[in-house]
């Protein structure tokens, strides 16, 4: 939800309704009040990448912040029929007095490690299941999808251009935003803008150029309103025989005698690698070399790179429905799993959840996520999964194994190892200040720029070390000799 939204509505509602009927059933059973943990977690990145990158944390933090039922809430459930008395007075009275940790926004992050992990009361920490996921799930897949554009474009801009294709307001608001965080420079979208200080950009459309007699008209009358900041739309009627000389001329009548430089044109159909190649040779011919090349038209990462391939030359894009979407696999797939629950003697049990699918068992108990780079050039190494209470003495090498094939071992020497999961909530009060959202977007890259080449590659990239301790492994594999029988 955007910041205006997250003032206006209270979203405390926004869950399953099993979730409630969970709840007042834990209620019914006196152990809603027991200790519980749930991790949040993914199984495949999107698009068969190599990383994910973890978006979505302020909108859960606010989320967090505001829980709280109102007299139409309990209203609504006692109507329902189905939750006791005792649930309405524990709703009416209700406080959040979780721990929560997280990793911080921008992380690239891996398959079946706790990215967000929920520590309190039983009915707590499953009653905010859905949000957590749904603010989650949306923004790390739409910075996730966005930045594979980014790098297709290899060094050049790239704007988040989706709004209109979005699913609904936040999903443009809050989709811009994970865009800006993963490496797009700016939007279309003005409210994401004004909200979260993303650079908005846009010039005209097609409408512009149609409602003047002429193209000619069109450009010049837009020239003169915007003589400092002139970019064209090149591609109305024909970009070579009309669009291009068009622009050119107003350039020269209207720009240069007003004392400025144009900006660029845009082309918005068409073979844009023919076309552009066209439209360059024409602008350096009229002595605007400086002029900039954008291209848009349903752009993703593979149009893209075959465009930069085939020597197209264009200097920025604006990516829509693609991005804004994630049209090639529109759905992130986190999950929020309960790994650990107190037992009626005030101890703290392991929980496992058990699948034919195995990609589908959890990892049990309380854990903790370190990240190892590499001493000698920073890379990112590995990531390591341990119990709470487990240390990581770093000083020595370490060996690691894959926990779905243990016969392979990796020893890591001369590396340093990082915690990745920050304290965001203790007993339900907020304790982390969330970065502003150029700060998130410089930690970003500067994480990207730990991993290696081939954890990037579109296709087949490097799968990525995400090993278990030894202690994690041994309870694990308890577990499921003990269970699975």
């Amino acid at each position: 939800m955007s910041k205006e939204t997250a003032r206006e509505r209270n979203l405390t509602m926004l869950a399953d309704f099993y979730e409630f009927t969970m709840a007042n059933g834990y209620l019914e059973n006196g152990i809603g009040n027991r200790s519980a943990v749930f991790d949040m977690f993914f199984r495949k990145v999107p698009d068969g990448g190599g990383f994910a990158i973890f978006a979505g944390l302020e909108q859960v933090i606010d989320y967090l912040s505001g829980l709280s039922f109102t007299d139409e809430d309990i209203e609504y459930f006692r109507s329902k029929g189905c939750f006791g008395e005792k649930f309405l007075d524990y709703l009416r009275n209700f406080r959040f007095a979780c721990d929560v940790w997280s990793v911080r926004e921008g992380t690239p992050v891996f398959p079946n490690e706790p990215i967000v992990t929920v520590k309190g009361p039983l009915i707590q920490a499953q009653m905010v299941e859905t949000m957590l996921l749904l603010a989650i799930n949306h923004q790390t897949l739409i910075a996730t999808k966005a930045n594979r554009i980014v790098r297709a474009a290899a060094g050049r801009a790239v704007a988040e251009f989706g709004s209109r294709r979005a699913q609904g307001s936040d999903a443009a608001i809050l989709g811009a935003r994970a865009a800006y965080i993963a490496g797009c420079v700016g939007t279309a979208c003005a409210i994401a803008d004004r909200d979260y200080g993303i650079p908005a950009a846009g010039t005209m459309a097609h409408s512009w150029v149609q409602v003047f007699d002429s193209e000619y008209e069109a450009f010049k009358a837009y020239a003169q309103v915007y003589p400092d900041n002139c970019t064209l739309l090149v591609d109305t009627y024909n970009v070579i025989k009309s669009g291009i000389p068009n622009a050119i001329r107003v350039f020269n009548e209207v720009i240069l005698p007003a004392g400025f430089r144009p900006k660029a044109v845009r082309i918005d159909s068409g073979d844009l690698a023919y076309l552009s190649k066209k439209a360059r040779k024409m602008l350096d011919d009229a002595g605007f070399a400086d002029v900039k090349i954008m291209a848009s038209n349903s752009l993703d990462e593979y149009i893209l790179r075959d465009l930069l391939l085939q020597g197209a030359q264009l200097d920025s894009f604006g990516v829509g429905e693609n991005l804004i979407t994630s049209k090639s696999q529109p759905v992130f797939g986190g999950v929020y799993k309960i790994v650990a629950a107190e037992n009626g003697r005030g101890e703290m049990v392991p929980k496992i959840k058990i699948s034919e699918t195995v990609e589908k068992i959890t990892t049990p108990g309380f854990k903790e996520l370190y990240r190892f780079y590499s001493r000698e050039n920073g890379k990112a190494l590995a990531d390591y999964i341990a119990l709470r209470g487990e240390t990581v003495d770093d000083s020595r090498d370490i060996t690691i194994f894959d926990p779905n094939a243990v016969w392979k071992k990796k020893t890591v020497y001369d590396y340093r190892a990082e915690k990745l999961l920050v304290q965001i909530f203790d007993k339900g009060r907020p304790c982390y200040q969330s970065p502003d959202i150029q700060q998130i977007r410089a930690f970003c890259q500067q994480q990207l720029d730990t991993l290696w080449d081939e954890s990037k590659r579109f296709e087949f990239p490097h799968r990525y070390y995400v090993d278990l301790s030894q202690n994690l492994w041994d309870m694990k594999s308890r577990l499921l000799e003990q269970l699975g029988s």
